[in-house]
């Protein structure tokens, strides 16, 4: 039979099945460039951290500061993804992807040039928002280019693994970098790595944009930003002020104004930015709560361990790094199970089994005493990474199965917003009871109190008391690492309880074109 008459009778001849293949590859290829993009991502929260006694050496910069500079790209990338997954839906993904990438690139040099705080603190400022503006188009492309729901499953399961590994890379990576070079090498990574995806986009990732768009909900935007700007802002600034300083409530008061308004906005708006439909779809609700409280716990947990190892096992920050690389093995080995095993057994039981294997791993934790070796540490991220791996996938594959493919964008700039909130959260809060809990039972001002936050130049006349000092310290802080690891582990198991009793107890397929009424913002149909 003729490839002509292959076409003209209906049945698949040989040049259908090649076309057909060539274009699953293209749409692999696609998948392959945004997930590069999300592994810088992930990256770039981490990477810095390990840099920092060299950054303070060499520019001077108060802790408040640099903490500013560390913490500025998360602040800004929590607070512009919601509106940056609106704008990709209404004026192009591969668009937004690619302007995304160019303001990352051209941030990161501004930090590597920089000879001041200020510089740096708006360069990373800068790279949150090209990470907002990319970030959702990551996921979105996914669905697009992958309409069949298998393998959209193993596309988003691959997906959550580099998200998270990313970011666990991230201390691994800035510890070599600044061992063999300097501070700035971690700004200098992302140029090259950007530049690069970001042709490899224009070359490979389709253009999809929402059909029919509405005109972009400027009210909505405003509020979404600084309503979450303000939220993550508390949240990072708590630990070091204080929970009840009058700034920091402030700042919560503000963004639940700012938040509410911004939902009352969405009620009325003919084109809101986060259709209240999309919430009320199924369990999308508890999917986003349930990929949040694994970040809380993840993210918080990985800080609270990188800690243990710098300050009381005595590692540099390269060491330090290596020891965190099997949370980064079990997440991948538990999100390529997660599919499987959703297909099987429905969303309920990879998620609830994740989020109580997770609750494991923060009990493992809990029981570690001062003198300990490396068992505890490597069951622990053995439990918990390959927990996060098991929820990440397939409660993103819910979410993003109950929005139709024309809002895509918005769907995961949901997905990324919770996970964010719930990853800064995390830290913030498990870093804020290690901190009570250890400097409480050290009194202020000892030899132990000034080992255990660093050390200074009183510790140079500690004479044969230093070893005893050095000994309360791990001792006060294995305790506050106990508290921090029970904390954890409730909310892990809280999150698990919900999961089991709400979570569908089948995979549901992609998302039909359900028409809600055109006052939600919901549009179904085929993408151009």
């Amino acid at each position: 039979m003729s490839a002509a008459g292959a076409v003209t009778t209906g049945r698949p001849g040989r040049a259908e099945r090649p076309a057909a293949g060539r274009e699953r590859l293209r749409a692999w290829a696609a998948v392959a460039v945004v997930c590069a993009a999300l592994f810088l991502i992930g990256l770039d929260f981490t990477v810095l951290n390990v840099a920092i006694p060299g950054l303070r050496a060499d520019l001077g910069t108060s802790l408040a500061q640099t903490q500013w500079i560390v913490d500025g790209y998360a602040l800004t990338l929590g607070g512009c993804v919601l509106a940056a997954g609106t704008l990709g839906d209404t004026y192009g993904r591969r668009r937004a992807f690619v302007a995304g990438l160019a303001v990352c690139a051209l941030a990161s040099v501004a930090g590597a040039t920089g000879d001041g705080a200020g510089q740096l603190i708006a360069a990373r400022c800068g790279m949150g928002v090209g990470a907002a503006l990319f970030m959702p188009a990551t996921l979105s492309t996914v669905v697009h280019v992958l309409p069949g729901a298998a393998d959209r499953r193993r596309a988003i399961s691959l997906w959550a693994a580099v998200a998270g590994v990313g970011a666990l890379a991230g201390p691994v990576v800035g510890g070599r970098l600044v061992l063999l070079y300097e501070w700035r090498a971690a700004f200098w990574l992302n140029v090259p790595v950007a530049v690069l995806v970001a042709a490899a986009a224009l070359l490979l990732v389709p253009e999809s944009r929402n059909p029919a768009p509405e005109r972009l909900d400027r009210p909505g935007a405003v509020l979404s930003c600084a309503g979450l700007l303000t939220l993550v802002w508390g949240i990072i600034e708590a630990p070091g002020r204080g929970w009840t300083d009058g700034a920091v409530l402030a700042a919560f008061a503000a963004s639940a104004v700012l938040l509410g308004g911004f939902a009352a906005r969405q009620l009325c708006s003919a084109a809101p930015m986060l259709p209240p439909a999309l919430l009320r779809r199924g369990p999308v609700g508890l999917a986003t709560l349930s990929l949040a409280l694994m970040s809380f716990a993840m993210f918080g947990a990985m800080f609270v361990l990188t800690l243990y190892l710098q300050q009381v096992r005595g590692l540099d920050a390269w060491a330090a790094g290596v020891r965190t690389i099997p949370f980064s093995v079990g997440l991948a080995v538990g999100a390529g199970a997660a599919p499987p095993l959703a297909r099987r057994c429905g969303a309920r039981v990879p998620v609830t089994a994740g989020l109580l294997l997770i609750t494991s791993g923060f009990a493992v934790l809990a029981g570690l005493r001062p003198g300990a070796g490396e068992a505890p540490v490597l069951l622990f991220q053995a439990l918990a990474g390959f927990g996060s791996g098991l929820v990440a996938p397939v409660a993103t594959e819910v979410v993003m199965s109950a929005v139709p493919a024309a809002n895509a964008g918005v769907g995961s700039a949901l997905n990324d917003a919770t996970r964010q909130v719930g990853s800064t959260l995390g830290v913030a809060v498990l870093g804020s009871v290690l901190a009570e809990v250890s400097t409480g039972e050290l009194p202020p001002g000892s030899a132990a109190a000034l080992v255990l936050s660093g050390g200074g130049p009183d510790l140079a006349g500690a004479g044969p008391d230093l070893a005893e000092a050095v000994r309360q310290a791990e001792t006060a802080f294995v305790h506050g690492m106990t508290a921090a690891a029970w904390t954890g582990g409730a909310v892990a198991l809280l999150a698990a309880v919900f999961a089991w009793r709400r979570m569908p107890r089948r995979q549901r397929p992609a998302a039909a074109p359900v028409t809600p009424a055109p006052a939600r913002g919901l549009v179904p149909g085929p993408e151009r």
